[in-house]
């Protein structure tokens, strides 16, 4: 035998609006994503320990992506560091 309870609708109205609360607090509060970093030419040739030569060939081989604005190049570290391949042993 089931048993059937019937609520009332501002009840039901009532639960609605704090779900829909409860939801645009979530994305209220969910995680920001962060800025991308960007690299000058030198910054990416430090932190990888090569050359600024190599730097400039590897964007010309599409290995590593870069920006530019007002005649300057950047690259982002979350991409340079992606670039970075797992080698098979």
């Amino acid at each position: 035998m089931q048993v059937q309870i019937e609520l009332p609708i501002s009840f039901l109205n009532d639960i609605e609006k704090i779900k829909q609360d409860l939801i645009n607090i979530t994305k209220s509060y969910q995680e920001k994503e962060e800025p991308a970093e960007f690299l000058s030419r030198q910054e990416v040739a430090k932190m990888l320990k090569i050359d600024l030569s190599s730097v400039h060939n590897w964007t010309k081989k599409s290995i590593l992506v870069s920006y530019q604005i007002g005649g300057r190049v950047y690259y982002k570290r979350s991409e340079v560091e992606a670039s970075i391949i797992k080698l098979n042993k």
